[in-house]
């Protein structure tokens, strides 16, 4: 049983309208779709990131892993590793070696004819799930709105919002922006934070307990 495909694909996803966190603006997500195939079945990975990852995927690692048993995916990420010492292994090649290493894993699962969670040894039978958003760039009705509609209308007790307004310039307004959904959504619900890395070390260390005040039960990567 051999690697017998190996194709990388990538889509431009644009927004509605731009959207912010606390480090970037952006008006589109570049997606990188990995398929994998052997003997009949098909894995599917992905990534986000530059579109670059696809032709890193199509030049640099499909050579290494086509004609390759689909079985020894361990053996495959190193071997991956190996030979884009010369690229540099981080930022979007490390991206691609995901997205391929993902798509391999869900092959390996289907040519085994077994979910994925139990070929890496399942302990639990499902996972809680969050709603995800509350960009920057929404107003403060539209942030509530969004979160309150996870919340009441869409039976999802977890939300998490961004924060970390103008590379952490605006810790006042982030503040005032979690106090806001804390009060819409009610204390049962749980209330995470991203500052995606926009705060200092001593700014993080003083913001956390005041989030904790607000019942912030998650605190997503506060520093760069």
């Amino acid at each position: 049983m051999k690697i017998d495909e190996i194709r990388a694909t990538a889509y431009r996803i644009p927004t509605a309208e731009p959207e912010s966190d606390g480090t970037l603006t952006w008006t589109a997500t570049t997606a990188v779709v990995v398929e994998v195939s052997a003997a009949g079945q098909t894995g599917l990975g992905y990534t986000y990131g530059s579109a670059a990852c696809a032709d890193l995927v199509r030049q640099e690692l499909a050579p290494v892993v086509a004609g390759e048993s689909p079985l020894d995916v361990p053996r495959l990420a190193r071997d991956m590793a190996i030979a884009v010492r010369n690229v540099g292994r981080g930022g979007p090649t490390a991206m691609a070696i995901s997205a391929v290493d993902t798509a391999l894993w869900d092959l390996k699962a289907r040519l085994l004819d077994v979910p994925l969670a139990a070929l890496f040894g399942q302990v639990h039978d499902g996972v809680a799930v969050y709603g995800s958003g509350g960009f920057t760039s929404l107003t403060d009705d539209e942030l509530v709105g969004q979160l309150d509609s996870w919340v009441y209308r869409d039976a999802i007790p977890r939300v998490k919002m961004k924060i970390g307004t103008a590379w952490g310039s605006r810790a006042d307004r982030d503040l005032d922006r979690v106090a806001v959904v804390r009060r819409t959504i009610g204390d049962d619900a749980e209330l995470y934070v991203d500052a995606n890395g926009a705060y200092t070390a001593k700014q993080a260390v003083r913001l956390a307990a005041q989030f904790e005040e607000l019942g912030v039960t998650w605190f997503e990567e506060p520093v760069s």
